[in-house]
């Protein structure tokens, strides 16, 4: 897998978040992604719980699995996420995604990622300071910052999302640490020019690719930023 680290002569990661895909036309959707220039499917399972909205579970993901030619990139909305890490490791997932918030212990739950042989990734919600990862930055590989609020899709971008990109590639830059920063919510051509220019590496987006004309066209105009 090529991972591309920030810097102004490589191109963002793309991962379309197949929430805001149509879910009666799923196979052609995840066809259309193979097809794209999109680099990884960015999957959002919700629980009700730890966010006001439930979306997907392994039985759907296991059928994404069997379609698509992407690395997966699970970003699980759940209490206790590290029950789960067999299940997301069953898929063949690339990264395993665990909020902040719902993860006391945070450093077990990423070793215990990477010893099941995938990627561990943090995520903050909007309300959720860069500064708690000084601890833990060194350890993951990507950071996912909200850019709204988790649970629904279509919603407004939060701007100070990228004041807060800025902040976090200046802790991975002091640190030396090599995290990707990943921006999910409010992601489209406008926002995401200013994320990139920000220090963002990875770039989700729902709604701006599947509520898109040319589905394809848009992940290349995300791509080119």
């Amino acid at each position: 897998m090529i991972v591309f680290l920030n810097n102004e002569h490589m191109k963002p990661i793309i991962s379309p978040s197949i929430l805001s895909a149509d879910f009666a036309h799923l196979a052609e959707d995840i066809d259309m992604l193979n097809q794209s220039e999109a680099d990884w499917i960015h999957c959002d399972i919700m629980d009700g719980v730890f966010v006001p909205n439930i979306s997907f579970g392994f039985p759907v993901l296991k059928h994404v699995v069997k379609l698509s030619n992407k690395p997966l990139d699970v970003h699980l909305m759940i209490v206790q996420p590290e029950k789960f890490i067999p299940e997301v490791k069953a898929l063949g997932a690339y990264i395993m995604n665990v909020h902040y918030e719902t993860c006391p212990h945070l450093h077990r739950v990423i070793q215990q990622i990477r010893d099941a042989g995938m990627e561990p990734a943090v995520t903050l919600n909007p309300s959720t300071p860069v500064s708690l990862l000084k601890d833990i930055i060194n350890d993951v590989y990507m950071v996912l910052l909200m850019g709204v609020n988790p649970g629904f899709g279509g919603q407004k971008f939060i701007e100070n999302t990228v004041k807060k990109t800025r902040e976090l590639r200046d802790l991975i830059n002091e640190s030396g640490s090599r995290a990707l920063i990943e921006i999910d919510g409010g992601v489209n051509i406008n926002t995401g020019a200013k994320l990139i220019e920000a220090g963002a590496d990875v770039l989700v987006a729902g709604n701006a690719v599947f509520s898109a004309a040319d589905p394809i066209a848009a992940i290349e105009a995300l791509k080119n930023l």
